[in-house]
């Protein structure tokens, strides 16, 4: 059981008042929070709402332009993220911020390697390494490159470097986004057990069931405004949806002509509903991919199913030219093609908006702009340069049509919030009128309004003739969105399968290994 937080004295973190703004867009308003040692204080907000500004005004990546924040009673002003571990505050964000070219044990002691005679006490490195990730039930090789482990590995070392600090407060930013259920359920023992020793944690999620499992108490952002906190025992599971959402509710009128507007503006992607837009036999890499045969066809979402580590983004990776495929054929839109570089695979009527948004999808120091532009002026080459009025016009266009929220189309696009960053890097594809466009987690880490808006888009695409190759780690998401689907395990093809032929407990006895 957690510390009854009411009986406190005083919070251990409190903000008060709190105002930011970029530009002429208000991140937050007036907002406050409080963080009770013995809580796990869950922050629910849809994308847009103020939830990562908040949290980078707490670790001091911005400072705010009003208001005050308290650690255990006294003032503090943290300018920079080590200050504010040096005070005791430490975060662990949804994106993955490490060093994938150092050891496990190198990233974790970063900064902090406990020294003997002047040198760097490497076995005890390794040891308090390992004993670290032990505390999550992870038995790895801390001496491996951290780039040799898969993202959900990635995202644990992250949280065990920042259990490595003496802290007061620790902050989860979207921690599970890339962790399947088993992982999910051994942080949060470690996060009951942090809880118990009197730690004060404050956890961001859009999972509902999550949020309801591990919080005590949660704080509803609404518009960069806070709608109120409650006692998670105390807030129905609507109510708190309602509280996100408020009065706004999703113009299906206007997503109908948004959609409109952008499926009438790709014309070649077109083409005959049901023409086979990509075809691959025997089609794979040794050691990442068992040799696959799939068709995916124009005007339809085709679902890729299965867990976590299963093949889903290597397929993704090995049709984009990513990767190179070392086995079978392949051909897309009727030509026999195995692409060894993205720019084959763009050329050849591909689009990819990959996983990891910010590792490989965004340019965080470019603008709006220019991120919306990049694909068009990458196929054309660089001695075709788009005229900057058609750029102007083009990326006007797709803010307008995907409702992204920006104050101009010049704003550096890691300003926007994690949905309107997704639907910047869905508009890039667009641009470039594609025949079939991967999306790989396209609604990870974004909010319920935002997830619909896209998937809408989406439906409309296919609608005009454009094929889709859907991945995501939410079952009921896939076989929502998805005409057919291929289940994976391990790699390797486990069935194909039409909508309606498979519900959430069939695709699960699939990737069991039993009938379906």
């Amino acid at each position: 059981m957690s510390m009854a937080a009411g009986a406190q004295a005083r919070p251990m973190l409190e903000l008060g008042g709190v105002h930011k703004a970029f530009g002429g867009v208000k991140a937050l308003a007036d907002v406050g929070l409080r963080l009770f040692a013995g809580e796990v204080h869950t922050l629910m907000g849809q994308n847009g709402a103020g939830k990562s500004t908040l949290i980078k005004v707490l670790t001091g990546v911005h400072a705010p332009d009003a208001g005050r924040i308290e650690l255990d009673g006294r003032p503090i002003a943290p300018d920079s993220t080590l200050a504010a571990q040096a005070l005791g505050i430490s975060t662990v964000y949804q994106e993955v911020n490490l060093c994938p070219n150092l050891s496990v044990a190198e990233n974790i002691f970063i900064g902090r390697y406990p020294g003997r005679f002047g040198r760097i006490d490497w076995k005890s490195v390794h040891a308090q390494a390992r004993s670290l990730l032990a505390q999550l039930q992870i038995e790895i090789d801390v001496g491996a490159p951290l780039a040799s482990y898969p993202l959900a590995i990635q995202q644990m070392v992250a949280i065990s470097r920042a259990l490595s600090v003496s802290a007061k407060v620790l902050i989860l930013d979207e921690p599970t986004s890339s962790l399947d259920e088993a992982e999910v359920q051994q942080l949060f023992k470690v996060l009951r057990r942090l809880r118990e020793q009197g730690m004060a944690i404050l956890f961001v999620t859009h999972f509902l069931d999550q949020t309801y499992a591990i919080s005590d108490r949660i704080t509803v952002l609404r518009n960069g405004v806070r709608e109120g906190e409650y006692l998670a025992a105390e807030l129905p599971r609507l109510e708190l949806v309602n509280k996100m959402v408020g009065s706004v509710v999703i113009d299906h009128d206007r997503l109908q002509a948004a959609t409109t507007a952008v499926a009438d503006g790709l014309s070649s992607a077109a083409g005959d509903n049901g023409e086979v837009f990509v075809e691959a036999s025997e089609f794979g890499r040794r050691g990442m991919l068992a040799p696959q045969d799939l068709e995916i066809r124009r005007g339809e979402v085709y679902g890729l199913c299965g867990l976590l580590g299963s093949g889903r983004t290597e397929l993704a990776r090995l049709l984009f030219g990513a990767e190179r495929a070392d086995s079978g054929q392949l051909r897309i839109g009727g030509r026999a093609l195995k692409p060894s570089a993205p720019r084959e695979a763009i050329a050849a009527g591909i689009g990819y908006c990959p996983e990891d948004r910010k590792k490989e999808g965004a340019i965080l120091e470019l603008s709006v702009r220019e991120n919306i532009i990049l694909a068009l002026q990458a196929r054309q080459g660089l001695l075709r340069v788009v005229p900057r009025r058609q750029q102007h016009r083009i990326a006007a266009d797709y803010v307008k049509w995907l409702g992204i929220k920006t104050a101009d189309l010049e704003t550096p696009i890691g300003l926007l919030s994690g949905g309107n960053q997704q639907k910047a890097l869905l508009a890039r594809w667009l641009a470039t009128d594609p025949g079939m466009l991967i999306l790989d987690e396209p609604t990870r880490g974004i909010d319920v309004r935002a997830k619909q808006e896209i998937m809408d888009f989406v439906t409309a695409l296919c609608r005009k003739g454009m094929a889709i190759l859907f991945i995501s780690s939410e079952l009921p998401e896939v076989l929502r969105c998805s005409d057919r689907m291929l289940v994976l395990r391990d790699r390797q093809a486990c069935g194909q399968y039409r909508r309606g032929e498979l519900d959430e407990a069939g695709v699960l006895r699939v990737i069991a290994g039993e009938a379906a």
